[in-house]
């Protein structure tokens, strides 16, 4: 009987750790960002990082419910957990509160509740849910189609919340459904696309039209054996140009007057001196004091609480998307390397985890929960530094934010407990 209960508490103690180094640390740089004057307490709910530290508090009351909780319970119940998170995205036209422009937002007294951070780990669940069916085969298009739509109804109501950034992120289902089977014909396709679409917005659709011309040109006197038709490639090449057109009308009249400048920004379209300037003050602002703020801390950084544009205020939303900029001016090239390098072994672990689970259910959940965090972490870094246009996305288990902060915490030990009962899936 002891060694039946040892097994349901042999948590992996290097992904929890790697958690609470993130957290920790996250605490001190969103401390440092939104502290107001003197520092008389740090439990002053008067100010954001008292708060947080709320939210930290109420976080591991949270990981203990879903360790206590059988692991079963998760792959039992995925499809009413992920009910309960689309209607409560869809609850958001009726109730929701409009904070920047978003009306993803539940306003409940002084605190707000984001529903798509929760949707996030519903929608992995139910993923994991449908693919780990016995009659489930991702290698074929019927059941590709038939799981599509449990990525798209979030993404498409989240963007119709007018919260582009959260959509982005269901891309990284793409990951799992490669793990999973998908051909690769899809991953070229899709890195195509990508390409095509900066092509277009960059240079124009002739020189577009040139490029892909050699490319497939190319392509077709390279693979003699396994070439095919002449009037495939040319077909290829028509749907390409037109999809390039495409891109460049969405671009020009789908896109909001400030997307557009982000995108322009990013790609360097706007030749326009005067408009350019308008932009940096406007679009860009929040970009240039974040670079300008990393590149301040040096080697080993200003030192904790004594970044100037920190203290000072310079770079908006600090605390929150941008807090990453706080650890570049505060603890330098040293500071952002130990970040990153937490983010790559953490996401590492959960894959390995994942590679030695004995059922396809908690397999398909850990790649969905190492894809969720890589590409959050890899846009908000990236679009920090300016790398990436920007879009308004956390940084896991760093941003401040309460919602965040239990979505993301949720998304992991939900994991975290599939591990634990690995030794029971047989």
């Amino acid at each position: 009987m002891l060694r039946e209960n040892q097994r349901h508490f042999k948590f992996d103690w290097i992904t929890i750790i790697l958690f609470l180094l993130l957290l920790a640390f996250g605490y001190l740089n969103i401390l440092s960002a939104s502290h107001v004057g003197e520092i008389t307490s740090y439990f002053d709910t008067s100010q954001l990082y008292g708060k947080h530290l709320i939210f930290i508090g109420l976080t591991f009351l949270l990981i203990v419910i879903i360790l206590s909780l059988e692991a079963k319970f998760y792959e039992q119940f995925a499809s009413i957990i992920y009910i309960i998170a689309m209607l409560s995205l869809i609850g958001l036209f009726i109730f929701g509160k409009d904070v920047n422009g978003a009306r993803s937002w539940y306003g409940i007294g002084s605190m707000t509740i984001q529903p798509s951070e929760f949707a996030k780990f519903a929608t992995a669940l139910a993923v994991a849910r449908y693919i780990s069916d016995l009659q489930t085969n991702m290698t074929t298009i019927k059941d590709q189609l038939k799981v599509a739509p449990i990525i798209l109804i979030p993404a498409i109501l989240i963007l119709l919340q007018n919260d582009a950034g959260s959509t982005i992120v269901y891309l990284a289902f793409f990951f799992v459904f490669y793990r999973e089977g998908l051909q690769q014909v899809y991953l070229i396709i899709a890195l195509s696309l990508i390409v095509l679409a900066v092509l277009a917005l960059k240079f124009g659709i002739i020189i577009t039209a040139i490029v892909a011309t050699i490319i497939l040109t190319s392509l077709y006197f390279i693979r003699k054996k396994k070439r095919g038709s002449i009037i495939q490639y040319i077909v290829i090449l028509l749907v390409s140009l037109a999809f390039s057109y495409g891109v460049k009308l969405f671009y020009e009249h789908g896109l909001k007057a400030h997307q557009q400048n982000r995108i322009s920004l990013w790609l360097r379209l706007e030749k326009d001196p005067a408009k350019l300037e308008r932009m940096k003050k406007a679009e860009a602002y929040n970009l240039i004091q974040s670079e300008q703020a990393i590149s301040s801390g040096g080697f080993s950084g200003k030192g904790f609480l004594q970044g100037t544009r920190t203290t000072g205020k310079f770079v908006p939303e600090q605390h929150t998307d941008y807090i990453f900029s706080t650890v570049g001016e505060e603890w330098g090239f040293l500071g952002t390397s130990f970040v990153v390098i937490i983010f790559v072994l953490l996401i590492l672990r959960v894959l390995y985890l994942a590679e030695g689970q004995k059922s396809q259910f908690s397999r398909v959940y850990g790649y969905g929960v190492a894809s969720i965090l890589f590409v959050h972490f890899t846009i908000n870094i990236g679009m920090v530094m300016g790398l990436i246009p920007t879009v308004g996305i956390p940084l896991p288990f760093f941003s401040y934010g309460g919602s965040g902060l239990w979505g993301f915490t949720i998304l992991l030990f939900i994991f975290v407990k599939l591990d634990s009962n690995k030794i029971n899936e047989w």
